[in-house]
């Protein structure tokens, strides 16, 4: 009769009745082993694991399966050492599938990660970032400006909160939101993902608000990246009229101090898989981002295109099997080092679950072998969505292990060793020397030891407002110029210089292109007591010539 039961899954009689069963005989060892079934089918992992354990003591050898079944349960609760145990009891048994025994190896090689990791646990002390940015809802997917002024987050809200269908009530409800706080948690079937905004004044955050039209739609939008001086989102939308698949990546531009209606990447970025989850280099010209498509090297890998010369998105390409598994990468996360990768992946050893990572790009595109961030920010939960502040030395996650509100945003010191290279950022305005009206300009910050372009930007149209990332420890040049004007040049040489704690702010004034007008050429290099140029004036000069 339990069994019946059981597969109705009607699991609250199957228990009863097994219960009763063993009332009759202590000892019925198929009664334990279905007990633990029922247990997991109802994420009663604790029970399961006395049912198993009672299957052991009755008779070690009846179902060796259990052993495997076990020391997952185990691992789910972080109990490594003894689920090590109950493995190499499973391996011991002879005519075990080459498959089973290739999982029991794994998952022996991750608790041996595991214990080690909890052994050396890292410096991790979560603090939530406040109730101006978390609510009884879901709050997730931070994205933050260089500057730390801006922060964006994806809210998981109910349907009725936010009015877009009808143009007459396009209103946010916020008394709704205060008082919503008394009432039920909403249903799956009654809620949609919408972006939320927060300004930081006097070093705390605002209230998030309502992104509203047109980013905002009454269908999901998520999973979002920001341009790192907010002028660009790119974000994730799905089963929408113009997608191309399942979940397709959109991007939107802020003018005006509004956004852009959103409009398709296209192809080849979207396909007719699931496509989402991108990140934004620091230039803007490389964009990563989550795909199933076919050509991967498991069920989700990450990806980047590249912004070409024409404007239009290069064919993507695969990160490569250092970093994609036969499992899941998620969350990319490129820091405005434009050369640190956090992302997450069941993929590769970790604590058992979906495990954050770091990697590092080298000079020759290559990328370095995956570290682990270590416990306790990973843990046997699935952990996903790091991002990391331009001075590397704070990080943003979403957590539903740490609230009992369901997920929050939580920010944190990071560990020395996990850090990228710190960036500073220049920020300021763009004028016309002679009316002081404000201009677009074009930005570009050379490595001076390459001669690489290694960021571009572009100031507001309107404020003529810009921010450009710096990284540190390195001599750069920083050439602002615009069409009629003569181009500004400034130096920056940072080279042995890791940590800057104040921004370089800079109003650049550019002159009109007339008789007698001078420029001021703050990068050319001469060696000591030589009329010899050095290899760092290149860039310029190649700039003076092509403006001549």
């Amino acid at each position: 009769q339990a069994l019946q039961y059981f597969n109705r899954m009607d699991y609250f009689n199957a228990v009863q009745l097994m219960q009763r069963a063993l009332k009759y005989d202590k000892k019925f060892v198929e009664a334990h082993l279905v007990l633990a079934e029922i247990y997991i089918e109802n994420k009663t992992f604790d029970k399961a694991v006395e049912s198993y354990k009672n299957v052991i003591d009755i008779n070690p050898d009846f179902f060796p399966g259990m052993y495997s079944s076990l020391a997952q349960l185990e691992m789910m609760q972080n109990d490594f050492k003894s689920a090590k145990k109950h493995l190499d009891k499973f391996l011991s048994y002879d005519n075990l599938k080459p498959i089973t025994i290739s999982r029991a190896e794994r998952m022996i090689t991750t608790c041996d990660f595991a214990i080690n990791a909890m052994e050396n646990p890292v410096p991790f002390n979560p603090v939530n970032v406040g109730e101006n940015i978390n609510t009884r809802y879901d709050e997730y997917w931070p994205s933050l400006t260089a500057d730390e002024q801006t922060l964006v987050i994806t809210r998981l809200i109910p349907v009725d909160l936010v009015q877009y269908s009808d143009p007459q009530k396009d209103y946010i409800d916020e008394q709704y939101l205060a008082e919503s706080n008394r009432r039920m948690l909403p249903g799956l079937n009654d809620v949609q993902e919408d972006f939320y905004i927060s300004i930081k004044e006097d070093g705390k955050w605002t209230n998030a608000i309502n992104a509203g039209k047109p980013l905002n739609t009454s269908g999901n939008e998520g999973a979002q990246t920001i341009l790192v001086d907010g002028s660009m989102m790119y974000f994730t939308a799905c089963n929408r009229e113009d997608g191309l698949g399942r979940c397709d990546i959109y991007s939107s531009e802020r003018k005006n101090g509004g956004w852009d209606l959103p409009a398709n990447l296209g192809s080849p970025v979207n396909s007719s898989h699931w496509d989402a989850q991108p990140s934004i280099s620091p230039d803007g010209k490389t964009l990563f981002f989550v795909s199933n498509r076919a050509g991967g090297y498991g069920q989700k890998d990450i990806w980047y295109s590249q912004l070409m010369e024409n404007g239009n998105w290069s064919k993507p390409v695969n990160l490569g099997e250092k970093i994609n598994t036969s499992g899941q990468e998620q969350s990319p996360f490129i820091h405005p080092d434009n050369k640190t990768l956090y992302f997450a992946s069941d993929g590769l050893i970790g604590m058992g679950g979906s495990d954050l990572f770091k990697v590092t790009r080298h000079d020759d595109g290559s990328w370095s072998e995956p570290k682990n961030l270590g416990y306790p920010i990973n843990s046997n939960f699935d952990e996903i969505g790091l991002i990391v502040n331009a001075q590397g030395n704070k990080a943003y996650f979403s957590s539903d292990r740490l609230s009992n509100m369901g997920r929050d945003i939580f920010e944190f010191e990071l560990y020395q060793e996990a850090r990228p290279n710190p960036v500073s950022y220049v920020k300021g305005k763009v004028f016309d020397f002679d009316t002081k009206n404000r201009l677009q300009a074009h930005f570009e910050l050379i490595d001076l030891e390459t001669n690489d372009i290694i960021m571009q930007a572009k100031s507001d149209p309107n404020t003529g407002e810009f921010l450009v990332c710096i990284p540190t420890d390195n001599n750069y040049a920083l050439n602002v110029s615009k069409e009629g004007y003569l181009f500004y040049s400034d130096n920056f040489g940072l080279k042995g210089v890791h940590v800057i704690t104040d921004p370089f702010l800079k109003d650049v004034a550019l002159k009109p292109i007339k008789e007698g007008q001078k420029i001021i050429l703050r990068n050319i290099f001469y060696a000591t007591d030589s009329y010899e140029l050095e290899n760092r004036s290149i860039a310029e000069l190649t700039k003076l010539i092509t403006f001549l």
